[in-house]
């Protein structure tokens, strides 16, 4: 028998990945519960609902992502510049990894649930704030000028990618977004401070 922790995190599990790979809408708690093994009422327990479960499976995955990339970032480069671009080259990472294929959960959840008060938004929107917030505080790192402005450009490059693999399949997108990225820094280096 599992412990309460260990069924939660069975069932976090499990709607992670029938959630990322099938969609949210396409999953119901009937096919989480029985991939899970356990009983509705077992599901319930530990969420109030489909709604809040989908939030948790995001507010787990950014965490997950909080305490993992910028180890990951600053393990692959060493000077500030480099990091920004190691950025993307996590990106490529994950998106040529098993769970990687179908782009960025958060943008795919809030697709899902658009228009409807749903919590999984409003984790999105902080996940997404949060990832702007970090390639500003790169570019801070880096000495470039209006850096939370060059955070929010680059922003816009890590979703494309995203939307590309979503979209397309094409797993180069983040090698192209990288390149576009170095142009950008090239651009902002070239201002004044």
């Amino acid at each position: 028998m599992r412990s309460p922790a260990a069924t939660r995190a069975r069932l976090l599990d499990t709607a992670t990945e029938l959630f990322y790979t099938e969609g949210i809408a396409a999953t119901g708690v009937d096919k989480v519960v029985a991939r899970a093994g356990v009983s509705k009422p077992t599901l319930y327990a530990h969420f109030r609902s489909k709604e809040a479960l989908v939030a948790a499976v995001l507010e787990r995955r950014h965490g997950e992502r909080v305490a993992t990339l910028d180890a990951w970032v600053r393990a692959h480069a060493d000077s500030p510049r480099e990091r920004l671009l190691a950025v993307f080259d996590w990106l490529a990472s994950w998106h040529a990894s098993v769970g990687g294929e179908r782009g960025c959960a958060f943008v795919n959840a809030a697709a899902e649930v658009a228009g409807t008060g749903h919590p999984a938004r409003e984790v999105a929107r902080r996940h997404k704030r949060w990832m702007r917030d970090y390639l500003a505080g790169l570019a801070s790192e880096a000495g470039l000028p209006d850096p939370k402005r060059l955070g929010c450009d680059l922003m816009l490059l890590v979703d494309g990618a995203n939307a590309r693999v979503t979209v397309d399949g094409d797993l180069a997108a983040a090698a192209d977004a990288r390149r576009l990225a170095a142009v950008i820094l090239d651009a902002y280096q070239g201002q004044p401070r």
